[in-house]
């Protein structure tokens, strides 16, 4: 067995401590016990990274430090709020810096198990949320787990940075167990989640202008 996948946790807002970061990191914690290596860049992380376009990672050492973790990963854990119906500016943009990886050989995701966390105050938010999260791995060539979390925050959801629902923390350890053995998986047989592309092949023509 392979005991050791590197995991990479991208999420937050601007607050720190906010409740979908407390929620990745209760995913992160269930990957690390599982025997996974993690790097979490947390809301305050993600608001210091300029807005993404060609360069931007130069003035940029989180960037930079973003952009080399998802490199080594053999997974990812993506959690958002949901803003208006939707990821917010925060992630997508922390999301947009993958694009520096779209002349790799392994491109994006590609193949990668991708854990899926939304957070917010009604279920309607968390389900269009968990969609277009959904959407986006799979245009960046990842496989989202199975499960993909829904946690509705309600006053006193997390107390003292521990989650107080068990039904909630039961789906977020879940989505970082199911990561990490995916992510075991495809060291062990890349090619069972690989999707066949080579360098450079099949990406968006200038996404980023």
């Amino acid at each position: 067995m392979i005991a050791n996948p590197f995991i990479v946790g991208i999420g937050g807002t601007t607050n720190p401590g906010s409740s979908t970061e407390r929620a990745l990191t209760v995913a992160l914690e269930a990957a690390r016990e599982a025997g996974a290596q993690v790097r979490q860049f947390d809301g305050p992380s993600l608001s210091s990274l300029p807005h993404y376009a060609p360069g931007a990672v130069d003035r940029s050492d989180v960037a930079r430090e973003l952009v080399a973790a998802v490199r080594a990963a053999d997974g990812v854990i993506i959690a958002s709020p949901g803003y208006h119906g939707s990821i917010s500016g925060l992630v997508k943009n922390a999301i947009d810096y993958l694009e520096e990886t779209s002349r790799d050989q392994r491109v994006y995701l590609d193949g990668m198990p991708v854990g899926l966390i939304v957070t917010a105050y009604g279920w309607q938010a968390t389900g269009s949320t968990l969609s277009t999260l959904r959407s986006i791995v799979h245009a960046l060539r990842g496989w989202p787990t199975p499960l993909g979390a829904a946690v509705k925050a309600t006053p006193g959801l997390f107390v003292d940075g521990a989650c107080t629902d068990q039904a909630a923390i039961n789906q977020l350890r879940l989505v970082g167990n199911q990561v990490v053995e995916f992510a075991r998986l495809r060291l062990r047989a890349p090619s069972v989640t690989a999707t066949g592309s080579g360098e450079g092949e099949g990406r968006d023509e200038n996404p980023c202008g």
